[in-house]
């Protein structure tokens, strides 16, 4: 027995000093995550609550103000100020800085960043970058084609979205000086896209295709091999919705998830709950959610509860 306790000391060292380095290297860690997709995830949410636009109705502020009980009041302080989290920071195309409502297309809307960094800023001890790439009225098919989908270029937008993401990540400590100590690492992808190709009957059908070329692509491409993905559902209608290739595009966006080489690591999201009538929204844009920013909100932080799930042990 008394022969043994050096080797039993020595490997309680060891044990020690590998735990420890595992600790200092997570705690100097910032989690990443990518958001892209087309003009519902720029985010047409709006913010403030305008007596003109339905009595306010739908918008954050009223929302904020009208339902305690949603998350969504929590990002207003006593002082009737829209509370910035100083553990989530942003970066949309000109725009960066600390997470708060304005991150949307304009700087008074929000988009499913807000939900879904709410979600991952609870979850991580260590900081949150988003990435967010989006630009409006752009298909999967044409204007973000990845580059393994036979038959026609890749697409301008596609190569945008990797090299901004690589802008960024070479670049975040002369944009966020203060992680400047931090190792960034990319852990997950988020999509939320659809429109172009749901008007178009020959992207339509192979949206499903494309889809699991895109991520593919940019798992190569980022050099993030296991990448977890979450796909929003393009469920503008709710679940009123009839029309054929609106319903064939969400069954395809589903069915990726469903892949046998995508399970435990492709999550897909139904948004067709988070749906809010024009009666109830700020506006009757139904392509946009009837720019109801409950529903961004909601359809954020479903894609960062589906994302924690991928991530988690």
């Amino acid at each position: 027995m008394m022969q043994r306790q050096p080797v039993n000391l020595l490997m309680m060292l060891i044990c020690w000093i590998v735990y420890s380095s595992q600790v200092v290297a997570q705690e100097a860690a910032l989690k990443v995550f990518v958001l892209a997709g087309q003009s519902n995830m720029e985010g047409h949410g709006v913010i403030p609550a305008d007596p003109n636009r339905n009595e306010g109705k739908g918008s954050l502020e009223y929302v904020a103000k009208n339902k305690p009980d949603s998350a969504i009041s929590t990002w207003l302080n006593a002082e009737g100020d829209w509370v910035i989290r100083d553990d989530v920071s942003i970066h949309y195309l000109q725009r960066h800085g600390k997470l708060k409502p304005g991150f949307g297309v304009r700087e008074d809307c929000i988009g499913p960043e807000l939900g879904f960094g709410a979600v991952l800023g609870d979850h991580f001890k260590e900081p949150v970058l988003l990435i967010k790439l989006a630009w409006g009225g752009k298909s999967l098919g044409v204007d973000f084609r990845p580059p393994s989908a036979s038959g026609e270029a890749t697409g301008e937008y596609y190569q945008a979205l990797i090299s901004g993401t690589k802008k960024v990540l070479d670049e975040f400590e002369t944009i966020f000086p203060e992680l400047k100590d931090r190792t960034p690492e990319l852990i997950g992808f988020g999509w939320h896209q659809g429109w172009n190709d749901r008007v178009n009957q020959s992207l339509n059908d192979a949206y499903q295709e494309n889809m699991t070329h895109l991520i593919h692509d940019i798992r190569r491409d980022l050099n993030a091999p296991l990448l977890p993905v979450v796909i929003a559902e393009t469920g503008m209608s709710g679940f009123d919705e009839k029309h054929p290739r609106a319903l064939s595009l969400m069954a395809a966006q589903a069915a990726v998830a469903q892949q046998k080489e995508f399970v435990g690591n492709v999550a897909f999201v139904e948004t067709k709950p988070f749906y809010r009538s024009a009666e109830d929204s700020p506006s009757g844009q139904a392509y946009h959610w009837n720019t109801n920013a409950e529903t961004y909100y909601l359809i954020g932080q479903g894609m960062g509860r589906a994302m924690v799930k991928l991530i988690s042990p």
